[in-house]
């Protein structure tokens, strides 16, 4: 089974909204339920765990409902960090799930993400056992010398980063089940998982995991500042003029 592990146990503060960015309307629906539909939609997937900010849990069982999001099998409740929220998803589908099963995890907050990204990874995941969506880093970069935002007027850079050796990662990000499930145990019995940011990535890296890259899209953005929001309306109603456009031409022939 290919499992999509909808990751909505954030809180958004950085978009600056009294409800959690997941949940915020856009055209009169829920940013998820648009995340979850595509996940719904692809043929290759079997079922949908969302892992959910507890007090939002049954506002994510009406949205199940009223959108129709039948592949939606369980909903179980978040962490307070990526990494907890991830483990969260792990430890509910023990017993759920056999090794060989692939898991897809994927931002709540990220409705973009198009049917070509979930097919790859799951290809690349089947292949190599774990795969990221990725891009090329196409901008000019330099470092930043101090870790704060560029909008710090006490930050700048003096070095070059050669954008051709950047990979831009992105989710989903897949595991098959066995290979993510060893990982976390081992991660705990050792204690590596308090020496590092809680990211999976990071996690990886600081294990000497190799993470294989799948094909990735620019628009895949995560809504994460109020402009975010713009951009998303401005991609749906794209959606519609398209689909209407399509409808249109076949009744012409």
């Amino acid at each position: 089974m290919n499992i999509a592990v909808i990751l909505a146990g954030g809180v958004g503060s950085r978009l600056g909204a009294d409800i959690p960015k997941q949940f915020i309307k856009v055209l009169d629906k829920p940013v998820i339920a648009y995340t979850i539909e595509a996940f719904q939609k692809h043929a290759e997937i079997d079922a949908i765990l969302v892992v959910c900010v507890k007090e939002w849990i049954d506002e994510m069982e009406k949205i199940r409902e009223e959108y129709g999001l039948t592949k939606v099998k369980w909903i179980t409740e978040g962490g307070d960090t990526f990494q907890a929220s991830v483990m969260n998803g792990v430890h509910f589908l023990a017993g759920k799930v056999s090794r060989e099963d692939i898991l897809l995890f994927h931002f709540g907050a990220s409705p973009f993400i198009e049917e070509p990204v979930i097919t790859d990874v799951i290809r690349v995941c089947g292949e190599k056992g774990n795969a990221i969506s990725a891009t090329d880093f196409l901008l000019l970069s330099g470092m930043k010398m101090k870790t704060t935002s560029v909008s710090d007027p006490e930050n700048y850079t003096t070095e070059y980063i050669n954008r051709d050796t950047v990979a831009c990662m992105n989710t989903p990000h897949a595991f098959r089940y066995g290979f993510i499930d060893d990982m976390y145990k081992e991660a705990v019995e050792t204690g590596v998982i308090n020496e590092v940011e809680p990211h999976t990535t990071t996690l990886m890296y600081k294990m000497g995991l190799p993470i294989y890259f799948s094909y990735g899209m620019q628009t895949n953005i995560k809504i994460t500042r109020p402009e975010d929001l713009d951009l998303f309306e401005g991609y749906v109603l794209m959606r519609e003029r398209r689909a209407a456009e399509a409808r249109k031409q076949e009744k012409e022939q």
